[in-house]
């Protein structure tokens, strides 16, 4: 069954099509959400919430790119969020032992997934990224992962973020270049191509 047929069957309260529609898109809205925030719980409480509101507001689609209707609903979910967390005190889950020792390597910071030897490398470049993704400005990781992770157009992404395209082309140079810099310093980790030379032309 195509899209629009499920987005038109939902509408008129058939609940097996609009999760039908939450399977297609919850791997897309989770990454996205993910990328944006860099904590797996938040980002699954963000994506909840944006499914939440993609059922309240689906009346409001009029057409186009739903992907790009439901991304806007995503990242509105995460800055949602961030700003919730903005105003609540910060507090490390694990940051001491029952003994009072400081832990310099929290077990919340770790990866769950398994990590065979094969694929170490870039299990660890992906977390490089990730550190790199997460220390950009709100408003340059919005954009960015937007256009190189969820694959929207500068349209799209304008669309979603309420600003002109300028802003979107601007912001995305700008991130790729912060992103770029960041990452040479896990230039071991990086493909031949992606390393700057240094000043000797190393």
């Amino acid at each position: 069954m195509d899209e629009k047929a499920l987005i038109d069957m939902a509408l008129e309260g058939d609940m097996n099509a609009f999760n039908h529609l939450v399977l297609a898109y919850q791997d897309m809205a989770f990454n996205t959400a993910y990328r944006i925030m860099s904590d797996g719980p938040a980002a699954e409480d963000a994506t909840q919430e944006a499914f939440i509101s993609m059922y309240q507001k689906l009346h409001t689609y009029h057409g186009g790119s739903f992907k790009a209707w439901l991304l806007r609903i995503v990242t509105n979910a995460c800055y949602d969020e961030l700003r919730r967390r903005k105003r609540r005190p910060t507090v490390a889950l694990e940051p001491e032992t029952d003994e009072g020792d400081f832990i310099e390597s929290p077990s919340w910071l770790e990866d769950d997934a398994p990590k065979p030897d094969e694929a170490l490398n870039n299990s660890e470049l992906e977390k490089a990224l990730q550190h790199c993704i997460q220390a950009l400005d709100e408003k340059y990781r919005a954009v960015v992962v937007l256009v190189d992770v969820a694959g929207e157009d500068y349209e799209s992404v304008a669309a979603i973020i309420h600003s002109p395209i300028g802003t979107v082309k601007s912001r995305l140079a700008r991130a790729r270049q912060k992103l770029q810099h960041c990452l040479q310093g896990f230039w071991e980790l990086l493909p031949a191509n992606f390393r700057l030379l240094d000043v000797e032309g190393k």
